[in-house]
């Protein structure tokens, strides 16, 4: 029942997840956050099992950490895809991990950029891109609505186009959302205050 979507603009990327955990017909909470900061410039968001999923991005976080203590530098937004592809396909055959993924980053040189992963180890670069349920309905609302450097206010609306769209169609409905940004001046939230209160009303 997992529903994660991200899309790049004009010097920025969003990426927004559910926060719902459920087991089998049990809603388990409604507040996890399904979104890591990986360093100051990079998000990931990840859905899927919720032991795989914590796992698997906390270990990212950390051997992302590790790798700039070792080096005095961090890895690209570019670098850190390749990675997280490399230790998802390399899992496939030892520990295998129901995570998908979406990373979001922002580099000086290159701007934003969006890399959408699954769990068998595909990966792309894309302008948009959505996991789970919810992807079926995002999907096409972003192919019709998104456009190259969207100013962020208009990015935002698209998303909550898309939340909307999400728990209008979905058999499941009720969702709600955390929503993150990430540009030149890092990451950070993006309050959905009033719409996730009247999503639980």
């Amino acid at each position: 029942m997992d529903h994660l979507l991200g899309l790049v603009g004009d010097g920025y990327a969003l990426v927004a997840a559910d926060r719902n955990v459920n087991h089998s017909i049990i809603a388990v909470k409604h507040d996890e956050d399904k979104i890591l900061k990986l360093d100051n410039s990079k998000l990931l968001g990840c859905v899927g099992e919720l032991g795989d999923t914590k796992n698997f991005s906390e270990y990212v976080q950390k051997n992302m950490a590790l790798y700039a203590l070792r080096n005095g530098c961090h890895l690209s937004t570019h670098a850190a895809a390749h990675f997280v592809r490399g230790e998802i396909a390399h899992a496939i055959r030892h520990s295998p991990k129901m995570c998908n993924m979406i990373l979001v980053g922002f580099d000086g040189d290159s701007g934003p950029s969006l890399y959408h992963i699954d769990y068998l180890g595909g990966m792309h670069r894309m302008n948009y891109g959505a996991h789970g349920y919810g992807g079926f309905f995002a999907s096409s609302l972003m192919d019709r609505l998104w456009r190259p450097n969207m100013p962020l206010e208009e990015g935002i609306q698209l998303m909550k186009k898309a939340f909307a769209e999400i728990n209008q169609r979905f058999l499941v409905g009720g969702a709600t959302f955390t929503l993150k940004v990430v540009d030149k001046d890092g990451t950070r939230i993006i309050d959905l205050g009033e719409q996730n209160n009247s999503m639980q009303t």
